[in-house]
């Protein structure tokens, strides 16, 4: 099948799904997550596309593209692959200039005219190893990205037996399965080729230059580009690459990833070998189910609402908007509410200043404004549930970058918070590198006890492990390594 370019009833996209990237943007999803295209956006080989007047951050993605062959609807992993026909490259070029206004939809900023050029050629599903593709893009004859399959978090099965959950697959819908690292911006004049292959076949060099615009975008209709040292990082692929001087100091990234890695529940249970109890942020939740959280603290602090009080600091650019204006990339904002979950303390907009900020997330005591559409941005909040009320009414935001008490456990400034379902915990920075590296190696260990059990070992003297199961596990673990 070659240069047949249909359009197709829906193209799903997925956000982050090659470790490569993942690594590069400092968070690694638990699971995958989903963006639409509209049908409009697919353009063929050869072709132009626009960055639009008055913008500087269109980027390329180099991506493998899967082509629903007969419909999918709730089917499982190991019969997933059989319902795509046609592999194909794809090229998710997105607009990070639009890329907040539409709190992660990516309507705008993804959905462009010549947004999702496909082709040139069409490789047979059936004749390849979905675990054993190879996509690369060059910019200019340059090569930017060359990864494979094998370097995903999500397998491209998962991919359409996930999405098959939830609604229809239906003949011709693409799947655009993200991209690896090396995305990053071009400029009018570039010229951008990807290319898919696998097995001695190839979809051929799907070629798009780069045109400018010249037709301004009305601000009487909607909101206009908008862009800061975040986008620009993000786009350009690093801050270094986008010319930006090094960032404040976080977490370095190899701890950062152990952290990601490692369940709150190991993480306490080292800390408590350690002699510290009082680590639990108690009451809290996350606002999307699986959601995890990894970040320095910035700490804001409410206290008890009094009239007086509130009408000198409730006002104006006080602690709160102080806060979520100055957050950090890899922070996360750790309010004070006094366990109070009858008010507010954030809303939406205050969530989409984090996280446009690069912030990790929020932890918060007390409750949340306009719950659901926080949710819908993907930015993940911890709290005490949903509220509706207006700041006033219990609080008075009164300090930033203080010592403050959340959820019954204390928090520094520069403290490591870590968060998934089973709740929000507070590490000293000088022994979380220690601490990551003993709960990891306790959830290896965990792992292979569970092997044990499932294949009908009593846990007796193997939970924990006596000296015989010990030497057995040493003996596994040193052939391993």
């Amino acid at each position: 099948m070659t240069d047949q370019i249909a359009r197709p009833g829906k193209i799903i996209a997925i956000h982050l799904s090659y470790a490569s990237r993942a690594e590069q943007r400092g968070r690694r999803p638990a699971h995958p997550s989903y963006f639409f295209k509209p049908a409009s956006s697919v353009a063929a080989s050869g072709g132009t596309v626009e960055r639009p007047a008055g913008t500087e951050l269109l980027a390329f993605e180099g991506e493998i593209a899967l082509i629903i062959g007969e419909p999918a609807r709730r089917v499982s992993l190991a019969d997933a692959w059989a319902h795509v026909a046609w592999i194909t490259a794809a090229n998710d070029l997105g607009l990070y200039d639009l890329r907040a206004n539409d709190k992660g939809s990516n309507v705008r900023s993804k959905g462009g005219d010549g947004y999702t050029p496909l082709g040139p050629q069409f490789i047979d599903a059936r004749t390849v190893d979905p675990s054993a593709l190879r996509v690369r893009a060059w910019v200019n004859g340059e090569l930017r990205q060359d990864d494979t399959t094998a370097g995903l978090l999500f397998p491209l099965p998962q991919l359409v037996a996930d999405l098959s959950q939830h609604f229809t697959l239906e003949t011709g819908d693409v799947i655009l399965t993200g991209t690896p690292a090396g995305s990053s911006v071009i400029v009018p004049g570039d010229v951008v080729e990807i290319e898919v292959d696998a097995a001695g076949a190839t979809s051929g060099r799907l070629i798009t230059t780069v045109v400018q615009g010249e037709v301004p975008f009305d601000p009487a209709l909607g909101s206009l580009p908008a862009v800061d040292d975040l986008q620009r990082a993000e786009a350009w692929g690093s801050r270094e690459a986008a010319g930006l001087p090094d960032a404040a100091p976080g977490l370095p990234a190899a701890l950062r990833a152990k952290l990601e890695a490692a369940p709150t529940a190991g993480l306490s249970s080292q800390l408590r070998k350690r002699g510290i109890t009082a680590c639990f942020i108690d009451g809290v939740t996350a606002n999307i189910a699986g959601t995890r959280i990894v970040g320095t603290a910035k700490t804001l602090r409410f206290v008890p609402f009094r009239e007086d009080l509130f009408a000198s600091h409730g006002g104006g650019y006080n602690a709160q908007k102080r806060a979520f204006d100055a957050v950090g990339e890899g922070e996360v904002i750790v309010i004070e509410a006094r366990g109070d979950d009858s008010t507010g303390t954030l809303g939406d907009i205050l969530a989409l200043r984090a996280q446009t900020r690069g912030a990790a997330g929020v932890v918060t005591d007390g409750g949340v404004r306009d719950f659901d559409a926080v949710a819908s941005t993907g930015f993940p909040v911890f709290s005490r549930g949903a509220h509706p009320s207006v700041l006033g009414r219990r609080h008075v935001p009164w300090d930033v970058d203080v010592t403050i008490a959340c959820g019954g456990a204390t928090v520094q400034p520069g403290d490591i918070i870590v968060g998934d379902g089973d709740g929000v915990i507070v590490i000293p920075p000088a022994i979380a590198e220690e601490v990551a590296d003993a709960a990891l190696a306790q959830e290896d260990e965990d792992a292979w006890i569970a092997e044990q059990v499932a294949a009908g070992h009593p846990v007796d003297g193997l939970f924990p492990m006596n000296a015989a199961w010990r030497s057995r596990y040493e003996a596994r673990t040193k052939d391993r390594s």
